[in-house]
Formats: structure tokens, C-alpha cells, sequence
């Protein structure tokens, strides 16, 4: 009988999206802000209907700089890492194998079991510097385009995020009906994000939404009552 291939479906795009929630998040937020002023004063003026898309733009650039710097500070710190671990390899090859067995032990690996796998390491040592690496320090050698592919994600989100609640304020004739507007569009908006982040990470769509509406609502009503105390 034919035997159907085994095909394991993994998703390894988290990173994305966590660029993505962060980007959106502060996007959200600050327009959010902008409505809690606006509707302070009962009016929109000519900076908030105008004002704000630099303001979103400006942002974007930071947020995105942001994950830029963050991505880098991590390729710089698992390149130095990885320095140091070659350099102990070579002059201290006893140590490390003897934290290889300890590694191996911590999985069950007997030491005798484990006599084969340092003594392939002593013929591999990239290989061997690839397990201290990932199994000792818990690093993984990062994307190297990381970095860009990270701040415009970010600075993307921040710019679809921050035109979500900011929309209705663009375009509507008061602040009241911009708000109510606002408000069933970015939960409408959250609810989708959280279903279509379900799907992928796979979890379930339907709780996903719900707990995004939650979370991001609760953050959302937070910034727009700061905003308004202050407005």
C-alpha cells in the first residue's frame, strides 16, 4: 500500500507577527488619543483633521527606527555570542564538552549515550558551536534581514493602525459622530486582526478575535479617557 508522505505544518512567521500587534497597537492608540482630545473640546479643528496624518507618519518613522535598532541589537548580540563560544571551542574544548554532556543529560541523554555525539562535535566544530549556541545560551541565529524586514512591518502597522480609528475623524462633520463612528470600526477592525492572527499562529480564530477586542479595547478606552481628562 502506498504511503502518504508525512508533511508537518509549522508556523514560523512570529516574529512578523509581533511587529505586527506592536505596530498596530501603538497606531491605534495614539489616534484614539487624538479622538479623546478632539471630543474634549466638542470640536475637530483644523490639527486634528489635518494635523494628525503627519503625526502618523512621524510616528511610523520612529516605531519603525525602533524595530530597526531592536532587530540589529539582537544580530549584533548573537554574532558576539557566537564569537566567544568558537574562541572557548578551540581553547577550551574539555569544558565544553563537558557542558555538552550536561546539556544532553538535562533531555535524558545518558553519558555513555552522549560519548558519540561529543566525539562527533570534536570533528564538526561549527556544528558544535550551532548546539552551545541554541541549546546553551538559547540563541537563535537571527534573519539578516531581520532588521529591515522589522521596521517596515512595524512602521506599516503603525500607519494601518493609526488610519483605522482616525478615519471617521477625517471626514465626519462633529466629534460625537466621528466617535461613535470611530469606536464601531476599530473594534470591528480588532475582531478581524485577532481572527486572521488566529488562523495563522493556530489558535483559535474565533477566541484569538475576541481576546484582541478585549485586550485592545481595554487599551484603546484607556488612552481615549486619558486624552479626554486632559483635552
Amino acid at each position: 500500500m502506498p504511503q502518504t508522505p508525512h508533511v508537518e505544518r509549522h508556523f514560523t512567521a512570529g516574529e512578523r507577527v509581533r511587529d505586527v500587534v506592536i505596530g498596530m497597537s501603538d497606531g491605534v492608540d495614539g489616534s484614539l488619543r487624538v479622538g479623546g482630545r478632539a471630543f474634549g473640546r466638542r470640536q475637530l479643528d483644523r490639527h486634528h483633521r489635518h494635523g494628525r496624518p503627519g503625526e502618523i507618519a512621524a510616528g511610523s518613522i520612529a516605531m519603525g527606527l525602533g524595530g530597526y535598532l531592536a532587530a540589529r541589537s539582537d544580530a549584533e548580540h548573537y554574532a558576539s555570542e557566537r564569537v566567544r563560544e568558537e574562541l572557548e571551542v578551540r581553547e577550551k574544548p574539555a569544558a565544553e564538552e563537558a557542558e555538552v554532556r550536561q546539556v544532553l543529560q538535562s533531555y535524558g541523554v545518558t553519558p555513555e549515550a552522549s560519548t558519540p555525539i561529543v566525539d562527533a562535535f570534536r570533528e564538526r566544530p561549527e556544528a558544535w558551536v550551532d548546539f552551545m549556541m541554541r541549546f546553551e545560551l538559547g540563541l537563535e541565529k537571527p534573519d539578516p534581514h531581520r532588521a529591515l524586514v522589522s521596521a517596515l512591518t512595524i512602521a506599516g502597522a503603525y500607519i494601518a493602525g493609526g488610519f483605522i480609528p482616525l478615519g471617521p475623524y477625517l471626514i465626519a462633520a462633529s466629534a460625537k459622530t466621528a466617535l461613535t463612528v470611530s469606536v464601531a470600526v476599530t473594534l470591528a477592525a480588532l475582531a478581524l486582526f485577532g481572527y486572521i492572527k488566529g488562523h495563522f499562529t493556530g489558535t483559535s480564530p474565533a477566541r484569538s478575535g475576541l481576546q484582541t477586542v478585549l485586550i485592545g479595547g481595554l487599551a484603546a478606552a484607556a488612552a481615549f479617557a486619558i486624552a479626554k481628562a486632559i483635552a
